[in-house]
């Protein structure tokens, strides 16, 4: 049976895990004592089918019937909504095009999120489709599955060595050896220095700080029926939370790979710029936090062997979408390992490959 060892215990990791393990003999390794520590752990886990690349949103649409109804479903109704002020219209009608967004009053707009300024916004527009993911049921789903099928998961098997030798891969981590016949690169931000070890080119993957603020319900509110809302071009936006409200400046600076925390001063712009849209005024955060999305090139996901290295295995570039791409990424990904036709589109799969950076 072929043997597989997946570096990376995240969302793509994991889901990569449940699929492979259908046919072969399976082994995840995470660095850290806990799954989905970095990245994974730090997502503000909505769907919207509209949202990414082209190629990014076939998955999206690929990954609805999964999230829906298996293991129970992990989605629930959120909906997403784009505020703007007047100055603000071109940007607006740009996003409202781009996500298939639908015009609504500012009025409407208030009954939704009561502490909008409606003195200074002027348009509005929602998406009623957005929803919720629930990260951690998703997350145990692949899990289980993986054992299921006989994968093991190792904690704290940080990877330090990766070599190759008459075919067999060889992973050397602080306290243990692993061979195996495939491996999976599944390591998030950390995927080109993974490759590096293994002596195949990187992708040119880069992850980019985002940083999140926690802050007590506005007024008192009862947030927990308001979509998702944000400002044009994603300069900020806010989500329901837990009875809280998480704030985002929604950045995207580049950095190395480390673990992440949050800019301060980034932060304060993202929250004064929600400040500029609602009524109540912002006080110290409960919390902040930040995560890192991880983008190649031309922000589309890389799927599959490489081409240079065929019994390299790319599953990364996740960006955002990670959770809500999953269950067709995991698929495609299965799919080429063993060769297996695909449900994607061609344009869609050439889009996704690693190929198409070599």
């Amino acid at each position: 049976m072929t043997r597989i060892v997946i570096i990376g215990g995240g969302i793509a990791g994991l889901s990569a895990a449940a699929r492979l393990s259908n046919d072969a003999d399976v082994t995840l390794l995470e660095g850290e004592t806990a799954l989905a520590y970095h990245a994974s752990g730090r997502s503000a886990a909505l769907i919207e089918q509209n949202y990414g690349a082209p190629s990014v949103q076939a998955l999206n649409r690929a990954s609805v019937d999964y999230l829906t109804h298996e293991n129970g479903g992990v989605l629930s109704p959120r909906g997403l909504m784009i505020v703007a002020r007047d100055h603000e219209e071109s940007a607006f009608r740009a996003d409202v095009e781009s996500l298939d967004l639908s015009d609504i009053s500012v009025a409407e707009a208030a009954a939704m999120v009561p502490v909008l300024n409606t003195d200074d916004i002027r348009y509005a527009a929602y998406h009623a489709d957005a929803q919720d993911i629930d990260t951690d049921q998703l997350l145990q789903g692949f899990a289980r599955r993986a054992k299921r099928n006989g994968g093991t998961i190792h904690l704290d098997e940080k990877v330090v060595s990766i070599t190759r030798d008459n075919g067999i891969w060889q992973i050397s981590t602080r306290d243990a050896e692993h061979h195996c016949d495939l491996l999976v690169n599944a390591a998030g931000a950390w995927a080109d220095e993974v490759a590096k070890l293994a002596g195949v080119a990187p992708m040119g993957i880069v992850p980019h700080r985002r940083s999140m603020a926690r802050i007590a319900a506005p007024g008192g509110h009862d947030v927990s029926q308001w979509p998702l809302f944000f400002g044009v071009g994603e300069s900020w936006y806010a989500k329901p939370d837990a009875g809280a409200l998480l704030v985002s400046p929604a950045d995207e600076d580049p950095v190395e790979p480390h673990d992440a925390w949050a800019d301060d001063l980034t932060l304060a712009e993202g929250l004064a710029r929600y400040q500029e849209v609602v009524t109540i005024e912002v006080t110290r955060p409960l919390a902040s936090w930040a995560g890192l999305r991880s983008f190649a090139p031309d922000r589309s996901l890389v799927l599959g062997p490489d081409p240079d290295a065929p019994a390299f295995i790319w599953c990364a570039g996740q960006g955002g979408y990670g959770f809500q791409t999953a269950p067709a990424a995991s698929q495609l990904l299965a799919d080429l390992v063993f060769d297996r036709p695909s449900g994607l589109s061609a344009d869609a799969i050439n889009a996704l490959k690693p190929d198409r950076f070599r």
